[in-house]
Formats: structure tokens, C-alpha cells, sequence
């Protein structure tokens, strides 16, 4: 209640807030706690000029986002997101965004907000790993900095403008991972002849710091609330500095530099991103324990403090399935160090990935609350739904014949497993899907069944797909046709069952989650009548029907009201 009145009383006040009430970003790290990235979503592209806004931001396979999933969010625990955008497939060569995706934009912003929480607005894939100066338009090069400048400064004129009387919930960062002209990652210039080159890395740090400069100079000129507002710059590549295995490791560190800043101190932060491998638990917390302390000495020193806008594992949903407990253990290691030196962690997608955003529901809930739990404590409640809280169906839409959808798209080592169960919620046509199994050799190595009936299982054949798969998919044979996924199960070498979640495209197709159909037609809440339903099943009060009322709240079986409260 206490966490319920304060939500509200910041939501009231928000349009109250100047530019002098503004946080520091150290007070701000420190109400944010966690935060979770949206990502996959605004940030997807083709590598193209897309004008279709509901195709660009379900691309990569996740649906259109809705306020709901940011309440959800609010609600487990989770006091900030980040919000990837990637701008260059919606404005033109000078730098001018398309009204309608600044709109979009605009929209996702205020669910945040109007959540109560803490919100980043980013640059995204405008940089990253590409030779072709067009997607990844913003190179970390002085060349590159001075042909794109005008447009760079631009883009960050309109996007300030367009929130400059936004509160201090709303901060702004600079850019994504920029990579040099040789797309190196660890540090600028790894990918050249023998893994370094000093003028090419000197060139990369030395845009680095203009860009980020720029973006402070252009923000600030915009006046209003950007005057004060807490902005982000990332270092090379958002690199962090961990490990030891090179001596350059430390070099986007060292290398970058504070921007100066009209608004004085206290109003700048320097971000970085984590994602150790965690096969050895020992040796993933002592790279914590580095970078932690290189964050310190080689950012921290200069004046600012520091979040880690993106962390997790190297394979954080395969250690999710194989080492959950090392994958808890870990996060709770992270999330305790990086709050010990008032540091801020935004754990990369994942929690709620794919259709379960479009209930909204955790396809992770145990991780999620173990993250929750490691910043506020290990008594604390959230709500964290599951798709258990609602009977829900997949409707998978294929438009061309070969389609597929993910079923398990990460690998998987057939000494731990040996099949598939696949469970339709209506029977396809004859001959119209099947499972396909790719094998240690990904394409040109696999094995597939017809799907048929409300069941198929597969079992592998290691004779076919070799000791490990990449993806199991469901693929259309007859070209377009909706089919509804009810679920699918991994068979363990023991004979019992692992349930699949977060369902996504592989390519062509589109998929979303949706509860069941219901006799309900609105909303119930101050109704005079409530509608009678008479077939025993559990309503939520937007009509979907619920296997489990556990999220508090008010439901309804057979026309009466049920109330759930908070435990």
C-alpha cells in the first residue's frame, strides 16, 4: 500500500516538477533500484526505411506494446525502463523522424511514466556491428563524427523538444554500443591487424567524447526541464572493462571523459553493459568484483556515477533452462554489488519476452522476483503473473509456404534431452504443419515430423541432428493459414517433461498471445448489473478467462464477484 500511495502521489505531481526540483542521478540511481529494457521492440528494423510503425516495432517478434506490461512491471517490483529506439528507419537523410513513429515513441514514454516509473530514452540500433554506414550510421570515428554530426545533433534536437517539460522520471542517453570503423568489440580497435591499432583506437575514443558531447550541448540548448534533466553517456561500446585476458580491456574506461555540462555537476551519468559467462560461478563473481572496482577507479573518479544499462548472462535463457540456480545465485551476487556502490542494473529483456508481453506475463517469474528480491530484499512482495493466471492460446499467423516459428530457439544437448511434445489447441489441416529439428549443423542437418492431430512428439535422432540442437521450429507446408498453439513440452532424457515458453517467430510468421474467448463483453467494475456467466470458469474484469485468480484483484465466477487480496 505504502509503495501503491507514493506511485500516486508522484504521478500527481509530476507536471508540478522544474527544472531546479531536478534529482541528482545519484538520488535518481538510488530510487530507480532495478530496471528492465523493453528491447526488441521500438529498437527492431529491417536495415531499411520502414513507414509501417505496428511492422517495425514487431519485427523482431515481439507484439505492440501495451500500458499494461509496464504497471505488471511496476507492480513486481522493477523502478525503471529502458527504452531502445532505433530512429534511422524512420527519418530522413538530414535527420527529420516521421511524425507518426516520434508519436509511437511519445506514446510507450508515457506508459512508462504514467506507471510511475523511471524511463530512459536511448539511441539504439543507429550503432552497432555493420560495414555499410547506413544502418549503423554513427561509427566511433572522428571521420564518421564530423560527416554525421549535423544529423546526430538533429535527431537529439527533436527527441529533447519533444519531452522538454517532462519530469525528472524521464532521462535521456546519449547512444547505444558505438563501435569503431573495424566493428570491434572490448575495445576500440580489436579487430584490426594483431587486435589493436593505436590510431584507429584513438580516432574511437576521441569521437566518442564529441559525440557525447555534442548530445550534452544539444539537450541542454533545447531549455525547459532539459535544462536540469540527468542525461547518459555510454562509454566505447558500452564496454564495462571486466576481465584481465587483454590490457587494453581498460581503455573505454580510462579513455572516456566527463562531458562538460552547462547544468553544473551532479546531472550527468556514465553507462556500461555486462554479460559475463557464468559456466563457473567463481569466476563470474570475481569479474563482477572487477569491473566493479575498474567502474570506480576509471569513471566513477571523474564525477559521475554509473549504471549498467544492460546485464544478464552470455546466454542468459539457456543458463535460465540448464543452471538455474548458478543463474540465481549470480543475479544475486550482481544486483547486491552493484547496489552496495550505488550503482543502478537494467537486466536485458528476457522476464517477459514474446507474446507473454501481450497479457501481460512473466515467461520468467522466478528470475524476476530472485532480481526484485536482490534489491529490496528478500521479504518483499511483488506480483509476478504467469501464463498459469490466464488460459491463453497462441494464434500463429503464416502468409507464405516454409514459414516457422520458434518453438526452442537456443541449444540444446541431447544427453539432457530427447524429444518434443507439441500440444494444438485446435487440430490442423492434413499435412499442413511439421516440427523440423535443426542439428549440430544448423541447416543443412535436421530431422522433421508432420504435425498432426492436437499432439505430435518428436523424438531425436542423434544419427540426424548429431549430440546438439540449434532450433526446433513449427513450419507451415501449405502456405498461408492461422493455426492455434496451445503449448509444447521438452522431453527430458528421464522421461519427464520441461514446458516451453515465449513462442516467436524464426522468420514470416506472426504470433500472439491471447486469452481464450468469453461470454463477458465489458468491463464489470461499478457496473449496476453484472453480466451472468454461469460455466464455472474465472474472469478478470477485462473478460479473459483465468485458470488461477492469484493476482490481486477483483474477478467473477458465475455472475459474483471474487476478490483476491494481497497475501
Amino acid at each position: 500500500m505504502k509503495h501503491f500511495l507514493l506511485t500516486c502521489c508522484l504521478l500527481a505531481t509530476a507536471s508540478l516538477v522544474s527544472a531546479q526540483d531536478f534529482e541528482t542521478a545519484t538520488e535518481t540511481i538510488q530510487q530507480m533500484g532495478v530496471g528492465w529494457n523493453l528491447g526488441n521492440t521500438l529498437d527492431a528494423n529491417s536495415g531499411q526505411r520502414m513507414a509501417d510503425i505496428v511492422a517495425s516495432e514487431t519485427y523482431w517478434g515481439q507484439p505492440v506494446t501495451k500500458p499494461e506490461l509496464m504497471t505488471m512491471m511496476r507492480d513486481a517490483g522493477f523502478g525503471a525502463i529502458r527504452v531502445p529506439v532505433t530512429w534511422f528507419p524512420h527519418m530522413n537523410d538530414a535527420g527529420v523522424v516521421d511524425e507518426e513513429w516520434m508519436n509511437r515513441v511519445h506514446e510507450v514514454v508515457d506508459y512508462v511514466l504514467d506507471a510511475g516509473l523511471y524511463c530512459i530514452l536511448n539511441v539504439h540500433h543507429d550503432t552497432g556491428a555493420d560495414a555499410d554506414g547506413y544502418t549503423s550510421w554513427l561509427k566511433a570515428d572522428e571521420t564518421y563524427y564530423q560527416n554525421n554530426k549535423v544529423r546526430y545533433e538533429n535527431l537529439w534536437r527533436q527527441i529533447a523538444s519533444e519531452f522538454r517539460d517532462y519530469d525528472d522520471h524521464l532521462l535521456f542517453e546519449s547512444y547505444n554500443e558505438m563501435l569503431d570503423v573495424k566493428n570491434s568489440w572490448c575495445f576500440a580497435s580489436f579487430n584490426a591487424t594483431g587486435n589493436y591499432d593505436a590510431a584507429i583506437a584513438a580516432s574511437a575514443y576521441n569521437a566518442i567524447n564529441s559525440y557525447a558531447q555534442s548530445f550534452v550541448d544539444v539537450v541542454r540548448a533545447t531549455g525547459g526541464n532539459n535544462q536540469q534533466r540527468n542525461l547518459v553517456v555510454n562509454t566505447y561500446g558500452a564496454c564495462s572493462g571486466a576481465g584481465t585476458w587483454n590490457s587494453h580491456l581498460k581503455d573505454p574506461l580510462i579513455q572516456m571523459a566527463l562531458p562538460d555540462d552547462p547544468a553544473g555537476t551532479g546531472h550527468l551519468l556514465f553507462q556500461v553493459h555486462s554479460y559475463p559467462d557464468i559456466s563457473n560461478l567463481a569466476t563470474a563473481k570475481s569479474e563482477i568484483d572487477g569491473m566493479i572496482s575498474a567502474l570506480n577507479t576509471h569513471l566513477v573518479s571523474k564525477g559521475a556515477p554509473v549504471i549498467i544499462g544492460e546485464w544478464g548472462t552470455s546466454d542468459t535463457n539457456a543458463d535460465y533452462m540448464n543452471r538455474p540456480e548458478q543463474l540465481f545465485q549470480f543475479v544475486d551476487y550482481a544486483v547486491d554489488k552493484a547496489k552496495q556502490n550505488h550503482m543502478a542494473t537494467f537486466f536485458w529483456m528476457g522476464l517477459s519476452d514474446g507474446s507473454y508481453r501481450s497479457l501481460p506475463a512473466f515467461s520468467q517469474p522466478d528470475l524476476a522476483e530472485r532480481i526484485v528480491k536482490a534489491w529490496h530484499g528478500s521479504d518483499y512482495q511483488g506480483v509476478f503473473p504467469t501464463m498459469d493466471d490466464f488460459d491463453v492460446v497462441y494464434l500463429v499467423n503464416y502468409t507464405a509456404t516454409w514459414q516457422e516459428l520458434n518453438l526452442y530457439g537456443s541449444t540444446l544437448s541431447l544427453t539432457d534431452y530427447k524429444g518434443i511434445r507439441v500440444v494444438m489447441a485446435e487440430q490442423p489441416a492434413a499435412n499442413a504443419l511439421q516440427v523440423k529439428c535443426y542439428g549440430e549443423n544448423n541447416k543443412n542437418q535436421y530431422q522433421m515430423l508432420s504435425a498432426t492431430g492436437l499432439e505430435t512428439t518428436v523424438m531425436f535422432n542423434a544419427s540426424a541432428v548429431g549430440q546438439k540442437m540449434q532450433r526446433i521450429t513449427l513450419q507451415t507446408m501449405i502456405g498461408a493459414q492461422e493455426v492455434k498453439l496451445k503449448t509444447a513440452y521438452l522431453i527430458r532424457q528421464d522421461g519427464t517433461e520441461q514446458q516451453l515458453h515465449a513462442f516467436s517467430p524464426f522468420w514470416g510468421c506472426v504470433v500472439e498471445m491471447v486469452a481464450q474467448p468469453t461470454d463477458i463483453d465489458s468491463p464489470l467494475l461499478g457496473s449496476s448489473q453484472v453480466q451472468r456467466t454461469t460455466d464455472g470458469y474465472v474472469y478478470n474484469l477485462q473478460g479473459q478467462r483465468v485458470q488461477k485468480p492469484t493476482m490481486p484483484g477483483v474477478y467473477v465466477r458465475n455472475g459474483r464477484k471474487v476478490v483476491v487480496k494481497r497475501k
